[in-house]
Formats: C-alpha cells, structure tokens, sequence
C-alpha cells in the first residue's frame, strides 16, 4: 500500500476567494463609518445587565451574535436570548448599509472568513463578548413542559455576558453536573423542544460534516487535513434555542402580514418514497405511524446504513428559499412554512454574519411595540431574497469548493492508495455512487456502485488539485 502523508501543504484558499470576487477588505469610507458607530436605540433600551447570559461558540470564534439564559419555570422553562442589536449600529442608506447588502452573508473558508460587516463591529462593537455593555434585542421566552410556545417577548435592551463558552465545554460540563447555572437546563430544554419539533413533522439531518483543519503535527505546522467536523450535544442543544426563537419571529411576522420568511416546501410523496425504498433495502423497520423526521431521529447512530438512510433523508430538504410578505397581499401559509422545522420560520438571531436578520428583527420589534415597520425595512424586504438567496449559494460554493481543492491536495500522492469506506449513496445510471471515508474525512464519487449502506474497500483512481476532483473505484 502506498505509504500515506494524508496532509495538504500550503492549499491556496486566496485563489478561491478571487474566483469567487470575495474579499475581507473594505472600502476605507465602510472602515471609517464601522469605526464610529454608535447605537442609535440608545433611549429606547431597558438595562437588563442584571441577566446571566451567557454566549457558546466555537472556540476562537469573536463574532458573538448571541448570548442566552434557559432555566426552568415551573414544569417548564424560561429562555433570555439576547441577539446583537446590529440594526441600531449601522445607519439606513449608509455606505455600511450599503456594502453589506452587496456582500449579504459571513463567507467562511478554512483559513478564516469574509465578514458581512468589517471585523471593526462585528467582533467589537456588535459582539456579544463578555464582561461588555452591549445593545441587543432581547427575546423572552416562556416554555410549557411539553416544548410549546406559551408568550413570547422581544424588546431593545442593554446586556452583558458573564462567560464565553464553547460546545465542547458545555457538553463536559453538562455531562458531569458542573453546567454554568444559567445554562442547567439547556439539554433538558433542547431534549423537550427537539421531540415537540419531530412531533410536528421536523427534520433534523445528522450527516457527517467535513473540516479542512490545520494539522497539529508541529513537522508539518503548515498544511492541512480533513476530519469531521466536531458534533457535541451542546451544538444541538443551542441550535434549538435558535430555531425556538426564529419560529416565535415567524410566528409574530405571519400575524401581522409583514415579514421575510425562510421556507422549505414540504418534501413530495417521490422524496417520501425513495427513503422508504432506501430503508426497505438497508433492513431498516419503519414505525408505523412515524412521520420521516421521527423515523431518521431513532436510528442508531453508530452504524453504515444510518449514514446511507441520512443522505436519503436529505432529499427531503430541497428547495429552500425566502418570501417576504406585505400587508394587504393574500398568501396561503404553506407558501410560508419551513417543513424542516415544522412551522413558520424568520432568520433573527445571527444578524453579525447574515443580512436578513437585521430586517426581520426589526419588523418583529416594531409589531411587538405597536409601532409601524420602518420605511427602511418595507422597502428593502421585497429584494432581500434574492440577495439572501444569492449569498447562500456563494457561501455553499466556497465551503464546497475548499473541500474539494483539500480533497485533491490530501490525495494527489496517494493514487492506487485504498481505504474503507461506506456508501452513502448508491449510484443511479447518471450519478456515481457516493462514498465517504471517516479518516481523512472524505466524501466523494465511487465507480462501480457497491450498494448504499455498505462497507466497502476502495482505492483511489483520481486526484487533480487543479480541478479540484477525486474520484475511487470500489474493489
């Protein structure tokens, strides 16, 4: 077997960003106005320093768009989300408001990102750190026992983070009794609001995800590797937190007929078919009554026909999109719903890394106050999907193409090397067989189809880091 260096030196992540038009610098003038923001709410805040909020993030991260409390309220619980004010920082019409509409979203690539705002605001003056005074828009949440919704509060307010934390400490600290108090509750909340969502049709994928980390071999402190991306309950505990209170904004934004909404239609019978097929195949009982999401959620984790049985499950989740409504036009509210959350969905809570945020919060603050919307935001909802739709799709872009350069460099000596892997997908005549590698972490086409669910061996036949492909054959 051919001996394996498994690393990729000195991958030129610069070339990407060209090819893509990206940069992380700004116009001096968006500089100069990001330097000298100043919160423009400032009368409107109620001090609620008093919190013992509390922000979790990947380790290193600055760019800290929430901070939260979840602790229980009788048989239920009660959740402060804190969310970085941004709207209250940049001015409507500036050259900041201005720039950040043409770049849309945070892009992120392995050796670091480019920001929606410069670094200036969103890892200082916007950045929930701790130990801070930093404006924010405060979601109040109260919980029943069962995971539904009883009221929900939002207001402008002044707070402070007591602790940075990152999933990984969560995860440790939860498992052995030792939880930040204002955070105890949070894998007994995540656990109730996760059934309450699989209740209602939700789907929550479990794929492995893929990381182009820097080696930690000091020998070769410049090049790179792949691994999977680290997954701790905490991540699914927060993410909870987030989708509660993005369903609260929707919910809020359907009542008054004003709002951005992000939708995912509900997956057609075909999708529904195909993974019953899939499961069928694999071995895998269905329960009689479980919808797809509840289905996915109860298989073991641990074995090669889950992964196969995920991707299938993926197939649900097509057709993601945004749609923003305005008072007066009739809409049906299956246009509106996000299936794989299992209700009305608005993105409010990372307006530091994405535009809409920052417009779906403030129609939220307004309804909530009896106040109308803000001509800034009426006029500007209309086009924002398509400027969302098309950040999202230069961020997949970025992240898929970093992979796949990573991919190419890792493997372009190792042609006729052989790993195990398993299928995820089982080719159909125009796709190859999907396969994935767990070290290096490696997702790729596989000729001839060896069946989904399957281990198998195979070698690699190709690896051209110019192209950024790689291709195995099964043995």
């Amino acid at each position: 077997m051919v001996e394996r260096r498994l690393t990729a030196p000195g991958i030129d992540f610069d070339r990407l960003r060209a090819e893509l038009g990206l940069t992380a610098h700004f116009p001096p003038r968006v500089a100069t106005e990001a330097a000298a923001v100043t919160d423009r709410c400032a009368d409107e805040r109620t001090d609620r320093r008093d919190l013992e909020l509390v922000t979790v993030d990947p380790p290193g991260s600055m760019d800290l768009d929430q901070a939260l409390r979840v602790v229980r309220e009788g048989g239920g619980y009660l959740v402060h989300y804190a969310i970085a004010d941004v709207a209250a920082l940049v001015r409507p019409g500036g050259d900041l408001d201005e720039e950040s509409r043409r770049r849309g979203e945070t892009i992120y690539f392995p050796d670091g990102n480019v920001p929606l705002h410069p670094r200036v605001l969103s890892e200082g003056a916007g950045s929930l750190l701790p130990d801070e005074d930093r404006p924010a828009v405060l979601w109040t949440v109260h919980v029943d026992a069962d995971g539904t919704v009883a009221s929900a509060e939002v207001e402008r307010a002044t707070v402070r983070s007591r602790a940075r934390l990152d999933y990984a400490g969560v995860s440790e600290a939860a498992a052995t009794g030792t939880a930040h108090p204002s955070i105890a509750a949070l894998p007994d909340f995540g656990a109730t609001r996760e059934a309450w969502s699989l209740g209602r049709g939700a789907v929550l994928l479990d794929l492995p995800d893929q990381d182009v980390v820097p080696n930690r071999d000091p020998k070769h402190a410049r090049a790179w590797t792949l691994r999977l991306a680290p997954r701790t309950p905490a991540d699914r505990w927060n993410a909870q937190v987030s989708l509660l209170v993005g369903m609260c904004a929707g919910t809020i934004m359907r009542k008054a007929g004003i709002g951005l909404f992000r939708t995912l239609p509900a997956a057609g019978p075909e999708a529904v078919d195909e993974l019953a097929r899939v499961a069928d195949s694999l071995g895998a009982v269905w329960p009689d009554g479980a919808t797809p999401g509840q289905f996915l959620a109860g298989l073991p984790a641990d074995e090669p026909t889950t992964l196969a049985l995920m991707s299938a499950g993926a197939r649900l989740m097509r057709g993601a999109g945004y749609r923003a409504i305005e008072p007066g036009t009739p809409v049906d509210d299956a246009d509106l719903v996000h299936a794989g959350v299992g209700g009305l969905y608005g993105h409010v809570t990372a307006p530091l890394r994405r535009l809409a945020d920052r417009f779906a919060t403030e129609v939220c603050l307004s309804v909530t106050a009896g106040r109308p919307v803000p001509d800034w935001v009426t006029e500007s909802l209309p086009g924002l999907g398509k400027i969302m739709s098309g950040a999202d799709s230069t961020a997949g872009t970025a992240a898929r193409r970093s992979i796949d350069l990573a991919e190419a460099v890792v493997l372009s000596d190792q042609l006729g090397a052989r790993f195990e892997a398993t299928v995820l997908r089982d080719g159909n005549g125009k796709k190859a067989a999907e396969i994935f590698i767990a070290e290096p972490a490696i997702i790729a086409p596989c000729e001839p189809s060896p069946g989904a669910g399957r281990r198998c061996l195979v070698e690699v036949t190709q690896a051209d880091p110019e192209a950024g492909t790689v291709g195995f054959a099964a043995l």
